[in-house]
């Protein structure tokens, strides 16, 4: 999937303050580029750190129709093709951690291990909670 993005170096536990502003960038960035995007959604690309206490590059990105040149920080970018373990989360986003947490659950029951990235796409906006959609994905090795 191609993406135009923003990177950040997050904390865990930090997206939750740096994706509103760096989306914020990505937008602004779109609304000068006619057909660069019709329907897509929202992604959060993950590139996990070596260690979980350690801050991981994340790439703020919206959906788009094609590769583009980059224009200050917003950049081109895609999600990885390869094999992974995908969960469907339906609800409020402040309960995500229970679908990252059976991916995790899944792995270990599986002896599979993890690439090093992962992502979330969030699907449309609703103002009922219980409606809200993302599929989380997790590149296997």
């Amino acid at each position: 999937m191609q993406l135009a993005a923003v990177r950040r170096r997050v904390p865990i536990g930090g997206v939750g303050t740096a994706w509103r502003p760096a989306l914020d960038r990505v937008w602004e960035f779109l609304r000068t580029q006619p057909g660069l995007r019709t329907d897509g959604h929202n992604v959060f690309l993950y590139h996990h750190a070596a260690r979980r206490d350690l801050p991981m590059d994340v790439d703020f990105g919206v959906e788009v129709t094609r590769r583009f040149e980059p224009a200050g920080e917003v950049y081109p970018t895609e999600t990885p093709a390869g094999m992974v373990a995908v969960a469907q989360h339906v609800g409020p986003y402040d309960r995500m951690k229970e679908a990252h947490d059976a991916i995790h659950a899944w792995q270990l029951a599986n002896s599979r291990e993890f690439a090093g990235t992962s992502w979330e796409t969030y699907g449309d906006w609703s103002e009922d909670p219980s409606k809200l959609e993302t599929t989380i994905l997790y590149l296997l090795r």
